[in-house]
């Protein structure tokens, strides 16, 4: 899992409300291999139309947001099933974060497992970030998860909450098997402690 410091990118704006994950990554391709075809797959009904074409009214087709590498949203952004794949299509697309006033729970906790930063931010900087963004096209936030700020194109900083635990995971690149390994040591003395204790339990009884 790619560590996530400080990113400081190019920001689409996607003024959606309930942004589900069938929207994020339509359920026919979640059987499809993760290869350089999965980042087509993102938005894929939102960014073209039944004939493959693309849709020149959708943000991420429109220039100066191509190469956008963090996006801000409107509330409740990922909500619907709990398809893991939604993230996965974030990531292999090149996105590094999403900004939202709110998330679908499920793709909140999903997102932190894959290295992928959800920021909750107030509504109103959500709507101020988005009419910045509309208004320069390829312009940069930066979202510095050390700090736990957001910077605007005009230079202006808010900050956002995250549990330190997921913080410290996110920052470290470090998922949660890792996590779970760099206390091998501590696991070991624990099962060493608990079979001396536990005898009863833990030596096989002989006639």
């Amino acid at each position: 899992m790619k560590p996530f410091t400080t990113v400081s990118a190019v920001a689409a704006p996607l003024d959606m409300i309930n942004v589900d994950t069938d929207q994020v990554i339509p359920a026919r391709f979640l059987g499809r291999p993760v290869d350089e075809r999965y980042p087509d797959y993102l938005f894929h009904d939102l960014r073209f139309d039944a004939d493959g074409a693309e849709r020149p009214d959708f943000v991420l087709n429109r220039p100066g947001f191509r190469d956008a590498s963090l996006l801000v949203t409107d509330r409740n952004f990922g909500c619907g099933s709990s398809r893991e794949h939604a993230v996965t299509a974030l990531v292999e697309a090149g996105f590094r974060a999403v900004i939202a006033p709110s998330f679908g729970d499920i793709f909140y906790a999903n997102s932190l497992k894959n290295g992928f930063l959800p920021v909750r931010l107030p509504d109103e900087v959500c709507r101020r970030l988005r009419g910045m963004l509309h208004d320069g096209p390829g312009g940069e936030i930066t979202v510095d998860l050390e700090s736990q700020t957001v910077t605007a194109p005009d230079q202006t900083t808010w900050s956002f909450d995250i549990d330190p635990f997921q913080k410290r995971k996110v920052l470290h690149g470090v998922d949660d098997i890792d996590d779970t390994l760099g206390e091998i040591d501590a696991i070991r003395a624990f099962e060493r402690e608990y079979d001396a204790r536990m005898t009863w339990l833990t030596t096989r009884r002989t006639r």
